[in-house]
């Protein structure tokens, strides 16, 4: 292959042609140097049969936020209940939110357990979060205590999941 040819191994590509439906014209985006992400999900996780057994959420919240740290996982901030958690966590483009969320649950159950016999739901909700809503994501998080006096956690769960266009049948959300 020629140094000319644009796909010749080594040779760099001074654009890239972004996908399109064909209705409308391809559109060049130039290569960057570096990788730019903003990565935000608000995580949402309850305690098994959503059992009201979280004796110290501040104090998980500080421990899920040292199990952040150690992972490489950016928390903005946590909050919840005495039966569920909700984060806002911004990841590292090589982190899979699965890995993310395993790690979380799956080392706070372990502490939790020292204490008393403990386990998290399975699964969780996680919903994208775009910059311009961060700080309401972070009120809304900030302000659990408040909110969960108008509204039960599943209640608040099918919400979620419908404010974000998933369908869903709250006899099957949690099991």
């Amino acid at each position: 292959m020629s140094s000319k040819n644009p796909s010749a191994v080594g040779t760099a590509q001074t654009s890239v042609a972004r996908v399109t439906d064909g209705s409308i014209p391809t559109i060049y985006v130039p290569n960057v140097a570096h990788t730019y992400t903003s990565s935000l999900f608000h995580c949402v996780f309850s305690t098994k049969q959503r059992m009201h057994i979280l004796r110290d959420p501040q104090g998980l919240w500080r421990y899920v936020a040292g199990i952040c740290k150690a992972k490489q996982i950016v928390l903005v901030t946590a909050g919840g209940t005495t039966n569920h958690v909700h984060l806002l966590i911004d990841l590292h483009p090589s982190t899979p939110l699965s890995k993310a969320l395993q790690e979380i649950k799956g080392n706070s159950s372990r502490w939790l357990n020292e204490s008393q016999r403990f386990a998290w739901q399975e699964g969780y909700g996680a919903f994208s979060v775009s910059q311009s809503q961060r700080a309401a994501v972070i009120r809304y998080i900030d302000n659990q205590e408040e909110h969960h006096r108008k509204r039960s956690f599943e209640e608040e769960f099918v919400a979620l999941l419908r404010k974000c266009g998933m369908s869903c049948d709250p006899k099957y959300v949690f099991g």
